[in-house]
């Protein structure tokens, strides 16, 4: 007896397989499972999927768009100083009702594990206090990772270090940095080695937001992958954004991926905001920002999509939904080989979840029972029209149900019904 069944869904590598769930874990997955279920759902045709991940999120400024003002020259250092005006307004209510929203169209769009970065700049951590509510309001269905950020530079900050510190002994996960944004190449350095060592002692992840930048001699992650190498931090560390690696030289590069692949580090780019934010000071030809996405997977280097941002002082618009994410991606990073293409599907789902070191996950026996049903015929077909989810299921509960995004036309001697899903492979 399953508390829940989904028939004959099509999995991302292809299989066709009924999948059954007792509790909050998968049980069984077989072409046929002939048993009774409290609950069973026909996913026949379509896609079933474990569940998004993003591991780059700022959930302590989302949906703040237009306070205290828009950022009108929409570059990333306004963004900074709109947030810097914005975080000593705020109250922790308003940004748990913000954060607890942006979870809410998170888990109706299959994205159930978030890693969110934490500003831990103000003295007074009220975002911190606010986060840490949250992650515990949505941890029966969404897992959220909260990261030490000192936004405004460990050193660079009054107290930055001190808050840092402060904010990590209340409970965070990951911790964080912003080498570039320190005063000078030598202070970033030096606020690398600093993290990591923190990082090293608590036996915690580390996640940099690292040389988003159009510079090209901002080379922290050079730095990042030598202490994480010199501490044994192997596996454990991410840099995000990298967006400087676009403007290097090819040679430099040549030298820096080694490094990096060497260290074992996840790479996360995140193309809706980095194609926004990067570049502005440019006339033409403009750059985009992208960081060398294919290259880096060449290496064998782990490389995930991230979300970023969602209404907010850095970002316009956003939605939540890891596919917009990888949609961008695939078109940014020139990824439209098929097999690119359901590579970038990967990256928001398996390859996120590998960076977040989420242990149970995906569609196998024993994981946790959390996945979506796509109305989709594979992963680039869900890619292609953004599928609606008909069901996810997260921990064994189904939390969220839509329809199909079918169309009824009425034309003049031909009424049809417009399907916009690709025929399905019947393999």
């Amino acid at each position: 007896m399953f508390d829940l069944i989904i028939e004959g869904g099509r999995l991302p590598d292809g299989r066709i397989l009924d999948i059954g769930i007792k509790g909050d874990r998968i049980s069984a997955l077989a072409p046929r499972i002939e048993a009774q279920a409290f609950e069973v759902i026909d996913a026949r045709g379509d896609l079933v999927s474990p569940p998004f991940v993003d591991p780059h999120f700022h959930m302590d400024a989302t949906l703040s768009y237009g306070q205290p003002r828009v950022n009108a020259s929409g570059t990333l250092l306004e963004g900074i100083d709109l947030w810097g005006e914005l975080r000593d307004l705020a109250t922790v209510e308003e940004m748990v009702e913000r954060a607890l929203t942006y979870c809410d169209w998170a888990a109706s769009l299959g994205l159930l594990a978030i890693r969110s970065h934490v500003d831990t700049t103000p003295d007074h951590l009220r975002g911190v206090e606010a986060m840490i509510a949250v992650r515990e309001a949505v941890k029966g269905y969404i897992d959220l990772q909260l990261v030490a950020f000192p936004q405004d530079g460990l050193y660079r900050a009054p107290n930055g270090r001190e808050n840092m510190i402060r904010a990590l002994d209340m409970g965070l996960d990951v911790v964080g940095g912003i080498p570039h944004f320190e005063r000078t190449m030598a202070e970033g350095a030096a606020s690398v080695r600093d993290l990591c060592e923190i990082a090293a002692d608590r036996g915690l992840p580390v996640d940099m937001h690292c040389d988003e930048t159009d510079d090209p001699m901002s080379r922290h992650i050079e730095t990042l992958a030598a202490e994480t190498l010199r501490l044994g931090l192997q596996g454990r560390v991410a840099g995000s954004h990298l967006t400087s690696m676009h403007s290097m030289d090819n040679y430099y590069v040549s030298k820096l991926l080694p490094l990096m692949a060497e260290a074992e580090i996840s790479a996360i780019p995140n193309p809706l905001i980095n194609i926004v934010l990067q570049g502005r000071h440019d006339t033409y030809p403009k750059r985009r920002g992208l960081t060398r996405v294919k290259e880096m997977q060449a290496m064998g280097i782990r490389v995930g999509w991230g979300q970023d941002c969602t209404l907010d002082p850095w970002y316009s618009l956003g939605t939540a939904d890891m596919l917009d994410v990888a949609f961008m991606g695939l078109h940014v990073a020139q990824m439209t080989h098929p097999e690119e293409m359901a590579c970038c599907f990967t990256m928001v789902t398996e390859t996120n979840a590998e960076i977040m070191g989420l242990s149970d996950y995906g569609l196998r026996e024993g994981a946790l029972a959390s996945l979506v049903v796509l109305d989709a015929a594979d992963p680039v077909d869900a890619l292609r029209q953004r599928a609606a989810r008909r069901l996810v299921v997260s921990k064994g509960r189904i939390i969220a149900r839509s329809a199909r995004r079918d169309a009824q036309l009425t034309l003049a001697g031909r009424p049809t019904t417009v399907v916009r899903r690709a025929p399905q492979n019947p393999k």
